[in-house]
Order: C-alpha cells, then structure tokens, then sequence
C-alpha cells in the first residue's frame, strides 16, 4: 500500500486502531479475561497515539516561517513523546486492573472465539506495523517509525496473552491471566521509556548516526587535497529532516566565483549521499591562521 505522505499512513493506523479496539474489547467481553482487557485497554492507548502523531505530522509539514525559520520538524518529537507517557499509563492501568483480579480470581468463558477475536486484531496490527515500517524509511520519519514500533510490541504482547490465556483454558489455572496481564505491562513500560529516550535524544539535538555520519566523513575525506580542507563539522536530526555544516577552506587568490561553485557542488553532493538533508558550508582563506581556530570544535564540545 503506497500513500503520498506521512500523514496519510498516519490515518491508517488510526483506522486500525480503532477496528482493534472494537475486537479486543469484544473479546473481553466475552471471556471476562483481564489479560485480553489489558490488550484492548493498549489499542485505545494506540488509538491516542495514532491521532497525536497524525497533529504533530501535520505540523511538522508546515513550510518554514518568520517564527521558525528551520521549520517545524521537531513536532514529531511531541507525538513520539506523548506515546511514551501513554503507553506507560496505560502499563500502570493495566497493572492495577491484574492486582485486583490476583486477589479475587474469575473463571474465563468462551475462550475459544474470545481468541480468536484477539488473533484477528493482532494480525491487523502487524500488517499495520509492516505497512509504516516501510513508510517510515522511505519518509525518515521518527513517527512512523515509533507507532510502527509501538504496534509491533503490540502484536508481542498480544501474542503472549494468547498463549497465556489458552494455557489457562488447558490447565484451569486462573491465575496465570492476572499474572500474564502483569508480564505485558512491564513490557509495555520498557517500551515507553526507549521511546521517550529516543524523544529525548532527538529534543536535545543528536547528531547523526554513526553510518551516516562515516559516509559524511567519507565523502569529505575524497575531496580533501593540499588547497581544499574541511573542520568545523557539525551535524544534527530534526524529525525526518538532517541539518550539516561545515567549514572549507581554500587559497585566498580564489575569486568567489571558484568558492561559491566548489561549495554548491559540496552541498548538492552531501544532500544526494543523505536524502532531506539541509547543507551550510562557511568558505574561509586557508592561510589565514584565524581559519583554523575552531577546526576541533566537534571534538572538543563533544
């Protein structure tokens, strides 16, 4: 399935979110199951999630402006860091709902269809995951990618409860759902907290990834001679966007019009090796002592 932008896969997950909450609820409903109640109290967590991010990359879309002259990338951060807190209450809810249950354990009835209800839902959330998957790599969304991650840990948990809840209707020991319940929402909270740090990370201006960041080095390295040097390297992520810059230095008896064309020809190259990559170089003499000032400034802020 192919869309034409973030927002619209964003608005399948939102369908799928709430088709799961109707099968999984209905699958509680059923068997009376808190593991499968935890399970569908994760989909509306989904359901939140899905229309926070469809908001954030929305605003993340909007064309630079006088106020945000770099854009507004970093609104997917918000929505990446909003799941994180949901998911993690929805782990706590989850957990208190299981205590109760320990404490007075229930009999589960009609555990057959309530199963397969609950299989159907999470076969749709994995093809859901495996859709923005693909979506987010070709859009570079952290987005995407985080709800991609989110459903998959889903289709896990959910997984398990399955399990679980048909080795309860093997063995008729009714405490294994209370105790499944609590299993999916310690894995839920593990989640949350890698989701927020990579929030974090983004939030605080992280530089590239090492591969990307090696590829840069790279191309640099194959344009370096005895008059073309580069330092001054500095790189960040914003959403789904790169930001470079860096310093060249060249003879001064270059006209500007040599400076200009090398840097145009550096730019278009870096912004080729990595897609939606804003590229800024700073053209200095390389005889002049003061060029050199800041060449370890990576390393030495690092």
């Amino acid at each position: 399935m192919l869309f034409g932008s973030p927002r619209s896969y964003m608005l399948l997950s939102v369908a799928a979110a709430v088709a799961t909450i109707v099968l999984k609820t209905w699958a509680w409903r059923l068997t009376g199951s808190v593991g499968l109640l935890s399970d569908a109290m994760e989909s509306g967590v989904n359901l939140v999630a899905a229309l926070g991010a469809f908001w954030a990359l929305t605003l993340a879309a909007k064309p630079a402006d006088r106020r945000h002259h770099y854009g507004h990338f970093k609104a997917e951060y918000f929505s990446s860091g909003l799941e994180s807190v949901l998911i993690v209450v929805a782990a706590l809810a989850i957990i208190h709902a299981a205590i109760g249950r320990l404490q007075e354990p229930q009999p589960l009835e009609q555990l057959g269809i309530g199963l397969a209800i609950s299989l159907l839902a999470t076969a749709l959330n994995g093809l859901v995951a495996w859709v923005l998957l693909k979506a987010a790599k070709r859009f570079h969304s952290i987005t995407l990618r985080a709800d991609a991650h989110h459903l998959l840990t889903v289709v896990w948990t959910s997984t398990g409860v399955v399990v679980g809840i048909g080795l309860v209707k093997l063995t008729g020991w009714t405490i294994l759902d209370p105790l499944i319940a609590i299993a999916v929402a310690v894995n839920i909270i593990i989640t949350g907290w890698k989701m927020l740090h990579e929030t974090a990370s983004g939030l605080l201006d992280r530089s590239l990834p090492e591969d990307e960041q090696h590829l840069l080095e790279q191309l640099l390295a194959a344009r370096t001679t005895d008059e073309i040097r580069f330092h001054a390297l500095r790189t960040r992520v914003a959403g789904s966007r790169r930001f470079v810059s860096l310093h060249l230095l060249v003879p001064g008896g270059w006209t500007v019009h040599q400076g200009h064309d090398l840097c145009e020809q550096l730019e278009q190259e870096i912004a080729t090796a990595l897609t939606r990559t804003h590229v800024l170089t700073h053209l200095e003499p390389i005889e002049d002592p003061s060029s050199w000032d800041d060449q370890n400034f990576r390393w030495e802020q690092g």
